[in-house]
């Protein structure tokens, strides 16, 4: 097997957490790859990548950055994606149809905890990846150590490429333990090559040997001749890490900086020649379909003139402008870099492109030259955090619909509902950032202005004592009048029972035809019981009453009945009830102690504690907590887990409110 894998177009994600300084890894790679003149900078917002208004204003990447490009006659695709997590289902969606994910980590052993879900979800998807320590000019940890901690998180184990070379405790250039090459950085120019530091031998020869014994462990051949003492060749070496990388058996592991453009070029290289192809993602997804066009959408945007446009990744064929996909005739292909939308007439094998006009086709779906779609796109994440939302101008209601269809369909992590508790709309999410962002959207691009407030919580009212009431409803403003005269008796049901209403109406005192009434004005008054909110869990039965031949009507027994539910449920003894909900927070152990204050200040209740399957070093806590209390858990349930904390909830029952 040949060291360079060659081929189709091949596409990179660069993932990592907030801060790790991904975009200004892809400003580098680009400038590395000549795909531009010059490297730009987040203060100055002239970067290829961030370039929408959110981002912009925010000075962090908001959604996946697009560039294609050449680079030693090959065709690339990189997609930086963000680094928050409340964004990462943009991540998320973004990796389903890479060849290779560049996980980039700063090396900090308190920081590497930030990127166990994502290395998580690698694994469970089977994405190659490589891990890139960024920053490595301003370290706070070695990095044997910071891999070391890495390696807690991974199935896979982590292959260290290269080690250091250290002057005045400054990390100045680095050591290929494959080729057994060192290189001298220098800012803003190629690095040189350099004879090997003779107090790098050691440690190098060390490094080595733990790389080539990882590489034996999937290879016969190659443990065989370690065990007879003898020396692979190099190019044997390059055979097993491209197999392996490939496979998604190792992961290699290189450091540089993406700011001082430190062993960029280094890294393209590893990417030219370990990344697989195109055929990789079939297989991994399971997608059959021959050698006809196929491609896998990752996002959907809504850009404006544009119009609705579908990004994909060519899986097989090739797609042509006006050609039929799924039933949706393609009305525009586009190249992207940046901002920068460039019009072609065909996308081919491996390419990523934008299509326009594919209405009935969403993120995660397969479309073919056939009818219907296939959906393999990432688990959507549940909602997290929710606000009410209003538009400013009554007049925007209606646009206000159109403007959240549209986000939803570009960011299937957002939602809403219409709560029929408060009659709150709801904007659902994954946290503080995510909805304010949705609402910046809906501004900067479809003009519909939006306040947010917290969402009302949904209490209802019982009763705790039976009680039996008369009332009359009479009045006479000329003609004929209004008179209706119920007996009710009211009682309370066990807790989830609901309303119950009958009767034991004899000899006729309220006549059938009005019985009806009586219950619709019981109904409708229990809707607002003495404390302000809903009553549940009662029975109230009609015993008796009087009416009027001439007087009596729907209506004024209607008006009866509700007269008798007020004054009767005020002498019920009503409590108010509070919706209890069945959370599972899913956290690193060394988070748990803080977590049992976290659940207690917020009135909750600890079940228990359990390992979560698959996740070495992590809890599952299992609580109840008060909706009341569960409005912004996840942002301080972030704050005190450096952003990994998570959870899913269900509502599970009514309680009587306890003291705060």
């Amino acid at each position: 097997m040949s060291s360079k894998q060659s081929g189709t177009h091949r596409v990179a994600a660069i993932v990592g957490p907030y801060l790790s300084g991904k975009t200004s890894l892809l400003e580098s790679i680009l400038f590395k790859a000549s795909a531009i003149k010059r490297k730009g900078n987040v203060k100055q917002a002239n970067m290829t990548g961030d370039g929408s208004v959110e981002a912009k204003t925010r000075q962090m990447s908001t959604e996946v950055n697009i560039a294609s490009f050449e680079y030693l006659g090959d065709g690339w695709t990189i997609l930086d994606c963000p680094g928050a997590v409340e964004l990462s289902q943009e991540t998320r969606n973004a990796l389903m149809v890479v060849d290779m994910a560049i996980v980039v980590v700063e090396p900090d052993t308190e920081k590497v905890q930030t990127v166990a879900p994502l290395l998580k979800f690698l694994d469970l998807y089977n994405i190659p990846h490589i891990i890139f320590l960024n920053k490595i000019e301003v370290a706070q940890t070695g990095v044997r150590a910071t891999l070391d901690a890495l390696q807690t998180f991974s199935a896979h184990p982590l292959v260290m490429r290269e080690i250091p070379i250290r002057s005045g405790g400054v990390i100045t250039g680095h050591i290929d333990i494959v080729s057994e090459r060192a290189f001298e950085w220098h800012e803003g120019k190629p690095s040189s090559l350099v004879q090997l530091p003779e107090d790098c031998i050691d440690r190098e020869a060390q490094e080595r040997n733990e790389m080539l014994e990882s590489l034996a462990d999937f290879n016969d051949d190659l443990l065989e001749e370690l065990l007879e003492d003898i020396k692979p060749s190099t190019e044997e070496i390059y055979d097993n890490i491209v197999r392996d990388v490939q496979e998604n058996l190792i992961v290699p592991v290189f450091f540089g900086s993406g700011e001082q453009d430190f062993a960029i070029t280094r890294l393209l290289k590893a990417l030219r020649h370990e990344s697989p192809g195109v055929e990789k993602v079939v297989e991994r997804l399971d997608i059959s379909g021959g050698d006809g066009p196929a491609a896998l959408v990752f996002k959907t945007l809504h850009a404006g003139h544009a119009g609705r446009l579908s990004l994909v990744r060519v899986l097989s064929g090739t797609i042509d402008d006006g050609m039929t996909l799924a039933e949706n005739r393609v009305s525009g292909i586009y190249r992207i870099f940046g901002q920068k939308f460039d019009k072609c007439p065909q996308a081919k094998i491996g390419e990523v492109v934008a299509l326009g006009r594919l209405d009935d086709v969403n993120t995660g779906d397969v479309i073919t030259a056939g009818a219907g779609v296939t959906s393999v796109g990432a688990d959507v994440l549940p909602p997290m955090y929710a606000m009410a939302i209003h538009v400013d101008n009554p007049a925007d209601e209606v646009r206000l619909m159109g403007a959240l269809n549209k986000l939803i369909d570009e960011d299937p992590s957002l939602g809403f509902e219409n709560s029929e508790d408060t009659n709150d709309l709801l904007l659902l999410g994954q946290g503080e950032l995510h909805l304010s962002l949705a609402v910046e959207k809906m501004q900067n691009r479809f003009s519909v202005a939006v306040k947010m407030t917290p969402p009302k919580t949904a209490y209802k009212e019982t009763i705790q004592k039976p009680t039996s009431i008369h009332a009359r409803h009479k009045k006479q403003s000329g003609g004929h009048g209004e008179f209706g005269d119920v007996h009710i008796d009211i009682k309370p049901l066990p807790r989830g029972s609901g309303f119950e209403f009958s009767d034991s109406i004899t000899g006729g005192a309220v006549p059938k035809k009005y019985i009806p009434a009586v219950e619709a004005g019981v109904r409708e008054a229990l809707m607002t019981g003495p404390l302000g909110y809903p009553v549940i869990d009662l029975a109230v039965t009609l015993t008796d009453g009087q009416h009027h031949n001439v007087d009596s009507s729907e209506m004024a027994f209607r008006k009866a009945a509700g007269q008798a539910i007020r004054e009767g449920l005020a002498a019920c003894n009503p409590v108010l009830l509070e919706p209890i909900f069945a959370v599972d927070v899913s956290l690193p152990s060394e988070f748990s102690s803080k977590v049992q204050r976290l659940i207690s200040g917020r009135r909750g209740q600890i079940l228990g504690f359990d390992a979560k399957p698959d996740w070495e070093g992590w809890d599952v806590v299992s609580v109840h907590i008060p909706e009341a209390e569960m409005h912004d858990l996840i942002i301080e349930l972030r704050s005190m887990t450096l952003g990994v904390g998570t959870f899913t909830k269900q509502f599970d029952h009514l309680q009587e409110q306890r003291g705060k």
